[in-house]
């Protein structure tokens, strides 16, 4: 049986009158790509929140890696990755001061963080690059550097806020080529997109409307059950009835 990484039941987020995220359930399995969807003011941001152990739900439960979302946020914090919406390194660091800083913050020591910063750029074909400003990269450099950040402890899972947005088609295939490779070491992957193309490439997807998940399966299911030729026109079918477009 494939072991749970993540445990949701009844999950909810009030903000006054308002629920932002409205009794959501679901498994997430260990090793899976899981793909969390749903347009801007669907609640997915705010849902993502609560898993990663800085927005304590209003009702329900959650595990994230065994930990329970209220108690042991700290615990949460240092099992999983996380690499936010905007770009989430330091430009007016070089590439060798921001893996040394997160690869302090996720508790590796100073032997682990020189080892891992020469076999990440070299992996990546940066070290050239490794004493300039990371300002100075292009995007989708920054963003595959992120991600390997997010990951440089080797976390049981991986929480990606829309990581490729921006960059160009080329490097959104590279970044996925990316983390398939991590999935394939068994870090789970929690990863929102608005591109639905790359909806197709996660195991499961969940489509989030208006706060609630409106389905739930692999991709390929989802487009037999609404007959659709692709994750884009089941999106739209689901969507259609949104009342909500702030998050």
């Amino acid at each position: 049986m494939e072991q749970t990484i993540i445990e949701v039941r009844n999950l909810t987020k009030q903000f006054g009158d308002f629920k932002a995220v409205n009794s959501i359930s679901f498994d997430v399995r260990k090793g899976e790509i899981f793909g969390f969807l749903g347009a801007n003011g669907a609640g997915k941001t705010t849902a993502m929140k609560m898993l990663i152990g800085i927005s304590i739900p209003s009702a329900g439960e959650a595990k994230v890696a065994g930990f329970d979302v209220y108690k042991e946020t700290e615990q949460i914090k240092k099992n999983i990755g996380y690499m936010s919406q905007k770009f989430s390194l330091y430009d007016d660091l070089t590439v060798r001061e921001n893996i040394t800083l997160f690869a302090g913050i996720y508790g590796l020591t100073d032997t682990e963080i020189a080892a891992r910063t020469v076999e990440l750029t070299n992996r990546l074909g940066i070290a050239d690059e490794a004493d300039k400003l990371v300002a100075s990269l292009p995007l989708g450099w920054k963003q595959k550097l992120a991600f390997s950040i997010a990951v440089i402890h080797n976390p049981k899972i991986v929480f990606l806020d829309e990581p490729t947005g921006g960059v160009d088609p080329i490097t959104r295939r590279q970044f996925w080529d990316m983390i398939y490779a991590a999935a394939a070491e068994g870090i789970t992957v929690f990863v929102t997109t608005h591109y639905m193309d790359e909806a197709e490439y996660c195991n499961r997807v969940s489509i989030m409307v208006d706060g609630v998940i409106k389905a739930l399966d692999s991709p390929a299911r989802l487009m037999q059950q609404y007959n659709a030729k692709s994750m884009e026109e089941v999106f739209i079918i689901l969507a259609r009835g949104a009342k909500r477009s702030d998050n």
